[in-house]
């Protein structure tokens, strides 16, 4: 009976998973590259470490390494993507992207001993570069949608503390390997394949809809109209477009098309809304969302689902968590206590 290595079944599940992930593709915004080539370096990896400890194949250590190498400068990449920087053009004009993998690839060659201590060095510094990135918070992420905006977030935090945990893997098996002479190598390199597919993961999470829409652009050509303008003016203006147009109501809103629709840049709303509220953008917009579900839940008899796609939300559990954060309660819960809707 033929047995597959586990880490080959996982790398036959990420497959699956890259189909899954195109498929859902919006056709009015553009896929996150970056993203679904980090899927497919996964699958990749998984595959090797399979073939190498699974059929004893030690040829592949000199593959692993490089493959290795690609994975954070991806998970950067797609980053960048999401709070609409641009990662691409910097990288065709020095391409230092490209010198992790250059590295790794040199030093399989002439310091193998020195591989694993690259890899932390690589690992770490694109962790520090994630963490630096989206400093500001969820408002970072001024192209993704404002009802995936935190858990998008909350994703890009887990991503850069998959990195450390890889980092750290490598740490361990150069450890085993000179105290140990690499007896623990294979459970330790195994365990490193999890923190690849927490990586995976949470690529796919954060790739579902907060994805920038085609023709999004950078806001220079507004930002020299809207100087000087005060905070209490920008939040009259927000609060006018939130209360007279329902803006909120757009599932697909950004920070950047927020921007676009007041004419004032990204930043100078980001931080009116943060010194005037105390929140952030998407927990400003959804408070809109939730004030609205509640008038619905309570007067009409419609039902929830249709409430949450009404008032701008698109995931059932974003809905409910942003509804209980508010009213400390499910919208359920919320209808029940308000007695009897209203036809």
């Amino acid at each position: 009976m033929l047995l597959i290595p586990l880490p080959i079944v996982v790398s036959i599940l990420v497959l699956g998973l890259f189909i899954v992930a195109v498929r859902r593709g919006a056709e009015d915004r553009p896929a996150n590259m970056p993203f679904l080539a980090l899927i497919l370096v996964s699958a990749l990896q998984c595959l090797l470490v399979g073939l190498r400890w699974g059929y004893g194949l030690q040829q592949i250590m000199f593959v692993a390494p490089v493959v290795a190498a690609t994975i954070p400068p991806l998970v950067y990449a797609g980053v960048c993507q999401l709070i609409g920087r641009s990662w691409f053009s910097l990288s065709l004009r020095v391409g230092v992207h490209a010198l992790p993998v250059l590295l790794v690839a040199t030093l399989t060659v002439i310091w193998r001993d020195g591989i694993d201590l690259a890899l932390v060095l690589i690992f770490v510094s694109y962790g520090v570069a994630i963490l630096l990135l989206v400093q500001p918070g969820a408002d970072a992420l001024r192209l993704a949608a404002f009802d995936e905006a935190g858990s998008a977030y909350r994703a890009i935090l887990l991503a850069a503390g998959a990195l450390f945990l890889s980092a750290l893997g490598d740490v361990l098996v150069f450890l085993d390997m000179a105290w140990m002479h690499g007896q623990n190598a294979p459970l330790v390199i195994m365990g490193g394949q999890l923190a690849g597919l927490v990586i995976l993961s949470v690529a796919v999470a954060a790739m579902g809809r907060s994805r920038p829409f085609a023709g999004s652009a950078e806001m220079s050509e507004v930002t020299d109209a809207s100087k000087g303008v005060e905070t209490a003016e920008t939040m009259l203006a927000v609060e006018t477009l939130m209360r007279e147009r329902a803006v909120y109501r757009d599932c697909d809103l950004t920070l950047d098309r927020l921007a676009r629709k007041l004419r004032i840049p990204a930043r100078q709303i980001s931080t009116a809304i943060n010194e005037a509220t105390g929140s952030n953008v998407s927990q400003y917009v959804n408070a809109f969302r939730i004030r609205e579900a509640c008038d619905l839940l309570a007067q009409t008899a419609k039902p929830v689902t249709e409430i949450m796609f009404e008032v701008g939300f698109q995931t059932k559990s974003n809905f409910n968590r942003e509804f209980r954060r508010a009213t400390e309660m499910t919208p359920v819960e919320w209808r029940r206590s308000r007695g009897p809707a209203k036809g």
